[in-house]
């Protein structure tokens, strides 16, 4: 699972957009799937850092947690219902977000559309 995280860095710094949108966003996030910590360090809007875990050090702002199943689900190019957006994880019971809701909410968009790179590039593959 790291290394899909580490391919990110170079998807991201390859979405001019995406990274106008995180240009504001320097933080430390989590994200569990099942038992493996990740921990991503973003530095205005750059993906600077992919760190496996787990870490009691590190300090996040706010973690994503879901398991790897419901995942790939939602990197599939046309997800379904359910899977297609980190909320629906939350609303189908197959996911939650613990920390600093309010740092999320204010990069939203940017977060979301980090989370759904890997859907590009499966379908380019297809």
């Amino acid at each position: 699972m790291i290394d899909t995280f580490h391919s990110l860095q170079a998807k991201l710094e390859a979405t001019p957009h995406l990274l106008r949108l995180g240009r504001l966003f320097s933080e430390i996030i989590l994200i569990q799937v099942g038992d493996e910590e990740i921990y991503l360090t973003f530095e205005k809007g750059h993906l600077a850092q992919v760190t496996a875990g787990p870490s009691r050090k590190t300090p996040w702002r706010f973690a994503l947690r879901t398991d790897a199943e419901a995942l790939e689900q939602f990197w599939h190019p046309l997800p379904a219902p359910g899977f297609h957006d980190i909320f629906g994880l939350l609303k189908i019971g197959r996911g939650s977000i613990d920390g600093d809701i309010l740092c999320l909410v204010k990069n939203l968009r940017f977060f979301k559309e980090f989370m759904a790179l890997p859907r590009a590039k499966r379908e380019d593959a297809v």
